[in-house]
């Protein structure tokens, strides 16, 4: 593999921004200095002043892959994160069949292996009944173990409390939950049917699944984790109102300590809110609900504050034409990974954030609550996942999604960055055009 010398950049790392070179050898991270030399046979990168940040690790995506391929694969979507800087990802359960045991999970792997073009790991799923796989997971496959909690999704619903309880007690991994009360959203949603039929009104969607419903079962997940001990991680907090179950401060404090409980909320959350729905409908129909204006300001706020410790993306493509079906049976999810980085950075450009701040929720955070290996972070010895923001204004066009869905929910929108390159374990994969040579991706490993 040919050695790349990128000069004249600005890093961004550990809360820092300075000007210096970096040195990629077989692979990862060589050297990090200023005044770098070039070797004989270096690809020199002239970065021109332009910030070079960590990949990129995204720890919530839905890649469709097994059992949903019309829609998105693990090829075309990890192709869509690499051009929008997100170098590594951690796929859903929630497939067809759902990653419930060992086989499954390794079945995901065979699958990644040669196509994906970032870095991957999958979640194992939990179930009323597969406690016995969850127990037996060895640690060092998965990130972690993703918990259903009261919200129905195929057979992975977990509404059995002595179950809920064996697995918070008993899981080998981290925890991550999805958390919205089911009975309180199926009453909702029979009043709005009653009321409308199956037509229901996007902007209702918040309603339906409502914010009481979140809060219910968010302080569920985390009583049940203060009970055992347990590392949990809460996904996608889309409520000001849950803020307040959380810790404010660092994930990993001063004495090397680590936060136990944890939270993540979504970019779709930071760029949108209820006014959006009159203009986009069920393009942003996704679970949890995209809420109020006060929700969406309270969560860039708690980023800042160190209240909420991991930006992602939730990326879930449909079909347009599943989209367009009534209220009832529109699917919920949106495809995000390409231009996730960009929506972040535009919270800095507004002032809200630091790139170091999105850095650090992006892609510091999320390498250490699941503890993968040498990633996330621009370090001598890691691997050179990288990726080089240009701050020249683009406008997202739909000729240019590359997740198979074919559609973008910010089409139309205008970005004051753009992914100039990325790179995945050393090699070229984005050139700011284009996909360059072939998937790169590594199977993440975990330091436990």
């Amino acid at each position: 593999m040919p050695s790349t010398l990128i000069v004249n950049a600005r890093l961004v790392n550990e809360d820092r921004e300075f000007e210096g070179d970096l040195r990629i050898e077989k692979g990862r991270i060589a050297q990090i200095g200023k005044g770098l030399a070039a070797h004989p046979g270096d690809a020199v990168v002239d970065a021109a002043g332009r910030r070079l940040l960590p990949g990129m690790i995204d720890d919530q995506v839905h890649f469709r892959e097994p059992g949903l391929e019309y829609k998105a694969d693990i090829a075309t979507e990890s192709a869509a994160a690499v051009a929008g800087g997100l170098t590594s990802f951690m796929d859903m359960p929630n497939t067809n069949p759902p990653t419930l045991d060992a086989a499954a999970l390794e079945d995901k792997y065979r699958r990644a292996a040669g196509r994906a073009w970032g870095n991957h790991g999958f979640y194992m799923g939990a179930s009323n009944d597969n406690l016995e796989a969850i127990r037996t997971l060895d640690p060092l496959t998965a990130p972690g173990v993703k918990v259903f909690m009261g919200a129905s999704t195929g057979n992975m619903l977990v509404d059995d409390p002595a179950t809920l309880d064996g697995i918070f007690r008993e899981t080998p991994t981290p925890i991550i939950t999805h958390c919205e009360d089911t009975p309180m959203i199926d009453a909702e949603l029979a009043r709005y049917k009653a009321k409308y039929g199956d037509d229901i009104p996007a902007q209702c969607h918040p309603d339906i699944r409502s914010r009481e419903a979140c809060m219910k079962s968010t302080e569920l997940a985390i009583s049940l984790a203060k009970k055992h001990g347990t590392r949990l991680h809460v996904l996608h907090i889309s409520t000001a109102d849950e803020l307040a179950l959380f810790e404010r401060g660092p994930l990993v404090r001063a004495d090397g300590s680590r936060k136990r409980i944890t939270a993540e909320t979504c970019v779709h959350f930071l760029r949108f809110d209820r006014a959006d729905y009159a203009r986009l409908g069920h393009l942003i129909k996704c679970n949890p609900a995209i809420k109020d204006a006060g929700d969406r300001e309270a969560l860039v706020r708690a980023l800042a504050e160190d209240v909420i410790d991991v930006l992602a993306t939730d990326h879930a493509p449909h079909t347009l034409e599943e989209k367009a079906r009534p209220y009832t049976s529109a699917p919920s999810g949106l495809p995000l990974v390409q231009y996730a980085l960009n929506a972040a950075l535009e919270c800095v450009y507004e002032g809200d954030l630091t790139t170091a701040q999105v850095v650090r929720k992006f892609a510091h955070a999320p390498a250490q609550l699941f503890d993968v290996k040498e990633r996330g972070f621009l370090r001598e010895g890691y691997w050179a996942d990288l990726v080089l923001v240009d701050d020249t204004p683009f406008t997202v066009e739909r000729e240019d999604v590359l997740s198979k869905c074919g559609w973008s929910p910010f089409e139309g929108t205008t970005f004051h960055t753009r992914i100039a390159s990325t790179w995945v374990n050393g090699q070229l994969a984005w050139d700011g055009r284009m996909l360059v040579g072939l998937p790169a991706g590594k199977r993440l490993e975990f330091d436990r």
